[in-house]
């Protein structure tokens, strides 16, 4: 027996190259077989072709081309071991050149035999123990990843439910996002805080709706459209009822009143020019929605709310969140409230449902505190207070998005559900 290199052995005897890492045998000829042994027995050395000969074909006189083929088909069988070279010496001979890495491939096949050894060798005991304290290091790393603070947020959230409402008149279908017990997702609790003395509004003739709670508050996300047409952005209607008291909301009244609030104050939303040949480095997808809180007996508050997100990647980048919130006669002066953070997305379900989650890590907060705030915007002054001071991780779900509108649930006053104007700017 003949080695080659660590692994790789020649068995004269046999006329076979054998393959120690593989368990795999190459067949020889009788004359491969005595070539490589002679080239063996001195590795490094030149030999002529007149020595080579004699070795391989004993006793026979042959043309010189019988070695040139038997050294072809050598070089073939050995060509997979790469550390294994049959050189040509011009008029001189050949030489076989054996590398260094077969012992590099070698002792790692000995370490690799050699954990395989600890491992059979202790005792059941130790091998629980140390699949246990693997298992419990895989645990915290899990339950301190973000990806699990996304899943035990997400897991509160259903989206198998759908309700019927009535906006102006109309009787529509909405697709309803929850949390907690069934018992408090009677369609009466979104319905009741519209007057129905004046729930009639001859504009709206279709419309599609999703509604969400988060069994504090009710809010509702409306998208009047032509039948058979996707939203498109115009005459978005958002309410959220944060108070179990009906709000007494007369839409007859409430969409020439938002109507006028959104003219008369705009803070964070910008109408920009149709641009498709805008060349810029980085693009922000931006997002804005009017959401108004009625309460009875109070006057209307409105939050104009603005989210932007910048992608450094693919599943993660900036993002940027303005609310203003004002009532109806600018009594309460700008309540500002700015994030500023880094999100990660993940593209998950809640119920079937597909749905995006960004988990945003704030990084920087600032409330531009009002001068005068009517009763009316006292309690989410105090809300938005709260979150100034406490938040740092939030969870925002894009629940649906086409070209022009994207519906989200929005960490804001509880969790709400907003329909929003979709538009990107190459900055």
């Amino acid at each position: 027996m003949h080695k080659i290199t660590a692994y790789l052995l020649l068995d004269e005897q046999a006329k076979q190259l054998v393959d120690q890492v593989h368990g795999t045998s190459t067949s020889l000829t009788f004359s491969e077989a005595a070539v490589l042994a002679l080239l063996l027995s001195s590795p490094n050395a030149i030999f002529t072709k007149e020595a080579l000969l004699e070795a391989g074909w004993p006793d026979r006189v042959v043309a010189p081309t019988s070695l040139t083929q038997c050294i072809s088909t050598l070089r073939k069988k050995l060509e997979p071991y790469t550390e294994v070279q049959l050189k040509t010496i011009a008029r001189r001979g050949y030489q076989l050149h054996v590398s260094e890495q077969s012992h590099v491939k070698m002792l790692a096949i000995n370490d690799a035999d050699a954990i395989r050894d600890a491992i059979v060798g202790v005792s059941a005991w130790t091998k629980f123990a140390g699949i246990a304290l693997l298992c419990v290091i895989l645990a915290i790393v899990w339950y301190v990843s973000d990806r699990h603070a996304m899943v035990k947020h997400l897991v509160k959230w259903h989206a198998d439910k759908f309700i019927s409402l009535n906006i102006g008149g109309t009787v529509g279908t909405a697709q309803m996002f929850y949390i907690g017990d069934e018992e408090h997702l009677h369609p009466s609790l979104w319905q009741k805080h519209l007057a129905p003395e004046g729930n009639l509004v001859d504009s709206i003739k279709h419309f599609s709706a999703f509604v969400a709670t988060d069994g504090r508050n009710y809010s509702m996300a409306i998208c009047p459209e032509l039948e058979a047409d996707a939203c498109n952005g115009r005459g978005i209607i958002n309410i959220t009822a944060l108070d179990a008291k009906p709000a007494g909301l007369n839409m007859a009244e409430f969409i020439p009143l938002s109507q006028e609030m959104e003219q008369r104050i705009r803070y964070n939303r910008i109408v920009l020019p149709t641009d498709s040949a805008a060349m810029g480095e980085l693009l922000e997808h931006n997002y804005h929605a009017d959401i108004y809180f009625p309460v009875a007996g109070e006057l209307l508050v409105r939050n104009d709310l603005s989210m932007s997100l910048v992608y450094e990647g693919k599943n993660k980048g900036k993002f940027y969140s303005t609310s203003c919130i004002t009532d109806q006669d600018c009594l309460t002066t700008p309540i500002k409230y700015t994030i500023r953070g880094e999100f990660e997305q993940y593209q998950t379900e809640i119920s079937n449902l597909k749905v995006d989650v960004f988990h945003v890590k704030v990084q920087q907060k600032e409330l531009t505190k009002p001068d005068e705030v009517s009763p009316s915007a006292m309690q989410f002054y105090r809300e938005i207070r709260k979150h100034d001071i406490r938040d740092e991780d939030l969870f925002y779900y894009r629940i649906y998005q086409n070209e022009q509108t994207a519906v989200w649930i929005i960490p804001q006053m509880g969790q709400v559900v907003a329909w929003t104007q979709y538009s990107k700017i190459k900055l």
